[in-house]
């Protein structure tokens, strides 16, 4: 049983436990205590000391974000000292930092922005010193503006520690500090994998997706195309953040209203082709169980595990399943199968997803994933934070929306699908299709509790035909490199895995709502299941609209077709020094 320690906080008597931070401790009474290098999920550093506040009988200024409390302790979080402390802070970060904020894509959500009105800075007492610095912007996903950098190091936490990726990292000292890949290079020259998590915990826009509303603005209005667009799993579960609504919403109704009320000709689910990657997934995992195949198989729906697989662990990818992404799945369908179901020609048809993920906009452009460079199969990729800036533009009004169902023939879809969109979920998904096919008879209980939850891996056993399959769950890139190891050096014991690089999967992508923590995930993750368990179908092979895509249209699984629009190879990349 913890300690109690008890203290007052600007007169007021606190009693925590032991071992909590004086920021935490103001919070549970309510104290307000600004902060700006400080992230929930994150390392504390004290870098910014925006947090700083008095302690009785100490000299200096305290940081609250990393100061336990002691018995008897007496904190002030808002003597003169301290606001002035907090303002002089601030005023030096506004004199280096592009303070253009109306051109900012987070203006009204940026954490300094905020920070300055909170403290009344009307006026920069200090001469502005910006030395302006090239933004890169050479990548699809992600664009990098060092000019709006505040050195608070989230980005690079996040990248050294939850990605293990090591992309960014400080160069020069003192006031000279920036942040920024080896030697001043771009993003692609030290090789990243898009994640965009840097850019979900940066506080301000510093590093932001690669926004490409205008495009979908301009398209909507062309009466030369014909433009639908397709919804992520997670998209459900969290774009009610973005609009206002408490952590978890879910909103599958109202999301398929506003889509239409921005001028898309159809709304169509990706959970549809969630169903249909479990379909050949899990055929090809039988496949390879039973003829002696590469194994561990893993799986092939995250582009940001993807690139990590292909710079890092180029000696694994024949481990990976060959199955395209649901998104890209999509893709290929859209311009084939419906639009010879809707006589449509397939040049005129412009492909829109809203994905949680950054990554995705990479994964669109790839070479392998259209017909040519000029004509691939997904044409444009918007992130959580994407849709709803074009939402707030149109002036919906997302509450009192009704619910609308999605569009055939990609709407029909199962629980299976829903839960794509968290760590775990696709391991689920496929569980439940491939015991029953391998064992036929249904399974007992549909749910696969052991793989379910935010544990970094989990492992799970299941029969499959008398003989015990083991397999593994791991979502961000550092748990997703000790699986890779495993496999590379010949000692994995499992013969299936999945593998989701940002934490708690899709729920927790790079494009989510900026402020995604633990709680918010845990809560989105807890609403996916809910979506599953109210599901009349949750088993991807008992959807009848992907029986009929195969009788109509793809013949088989792993038929020669679905092959030809399903699956595709991935290649060894290599790093520029």
């Amino acid at each position: 049983m913890k300690m109690m320690v008890n203290l007052k906080i600007n007169n007021i008597d606190v009693t925590v436990p032991e071992n909590t931070t004086i920021l935490d401790a103001a919070k549970a009474y309510n104290i307000s205590i600004p902060t700006l290098c400080y992230y929930p999920d994150l390392r504390i550093n004290s870098d910014c000391r925006i947090c700083s506040v008095e302690i009785v009988g100490k000299k200096g200024l305290s940081t609250s974000c990393s100061t336990i409390v002691q018995e008897g302790m007496q904190v002030k979080t808002h003597t003169p000292r301290v606001i002035n402390a907090r303002k002089t802070i601030t005023e030096l970060l506004l004199a280096n930092h592009d303070a253009d904020c109306t051109a900012c894509a987070k203006n009204m959500n940026c954490e300094l922005q905020k920070l300055a009105n909170v403290l009344g800075i009307d006026e920069n007492r200090f001469e502005r010193v910006l030395e302006v610095r090239p933004i890169d912007d050479h990548n699809p996903s992600l664009l990098r503006n060092p000019n709006r950098c505040i050195k608070c190091g989230r980005c690079i936490d996040v990248c050294r520690n939850i990605q293990g990726v090591n992309v960014l990292e400080p160069l020069n000292r003192g006031h000279e500090i920036i942040i920024s890949p080896p030697f001043g290079k771009y993003l692609t020259d030290e090789f990243c994998t898009f994640c965009g998590q840097c850019s979900s915990v940066c506080p301000v826009g510093a590093i932001i997706e690669k926004d490409e509303t205008a495009a979908v603005w301009n398209v909507l209005h062309d009466p030369q195309k014909h433009v639908i667009v397709q919804v992520a799993p997670a998209i459900r579960v969290s774009l009610g953040e973005e609009l206002g609504q408490k952590a978890g919403t879910i909103v599958t109704g109202k999301l398929v209203s506003a889509l239409k009320l921005l001028g898309f000709t159809k709304v169509f689910d990706t959970d549809f082709t969630a169903d249909l990657t479990i379909i050949e997934e899990g055929n090809e995992l039988i496949k390879r169980i039973t003829t002696g195949g590469v194994l561990p198989m893993i799986t092939s729906c995250c582009p940001g595990w993807i690139n990590f697989a292909e710079t890092y662990y180029p000696e694994i990818l024949d481990h990976l399943s060959s199955c395209k992404s649901p998104q890209q799945m999509f893709g290929a369908l859209a311009k084939t199968y419906y639009a010879q179901k809707e006589n449509i020609d397939p040049a005129t048809i412009f492909v829109v997803s809203i994905m949680p993920c950054t990554a995705k906009k990479y994964e669109a452009k790839r070479p392998e994933m259209g017909s040519t460079e000029n004509n691939l199969d997904v044409d444009v990729v918007l992130t959580t934070r994407e849709i709803g800036k074009m939402l707030r533009q149109m002036g919906v009004e997302f509450e009192n929306l009704p619910e609308t169902e999605f569009d055939e023939p990609f709407g029909k879809t199962t629980g299976a699908a829903a839960i794509f969109g968290t760590t775990g979920g696709v391991m689920e998904a496929a569980l439940r299709t491939v015991y029953e096919i391998v064992n036929k008879k249904p399974l007992e209980s549909l749910d696969f509790m052991e793989v379910r939850g935010m544990e970094g891996i989990k492992e799970a056993s299941v029969n499959l035909g008398g003989k015990i399959v083991k397999v593994a769950v791991a979502h961000t890139l550092a748990n997703a490199k000790k699986i890779a190891e495993q496999i590379k050096n010949n000692e994995s014991p499992y013969a299936f895995i999945e593998v989701m690089c940002c934490p708690g999967g899709c729920i927790g992508g790079g494009g989510q709502s900026y402020g995604t923590t633990s709680k918010t995930r845990k809560d989105r993750l807890a609403s996916l299941y809910t979506v599953d368990a109210a599901m009349p179908l949750r088993k991807s092979h008992e959807n009848p609209d992907i029986n009929k895509l195969y009788a109509d249209f793809l013949g088989s699984p792993l038929a020669k077709l679905s092959h030809e629009l399903l699956h595709t190879k991935y290649k060894a990349k290599h790093r520029h020094q």
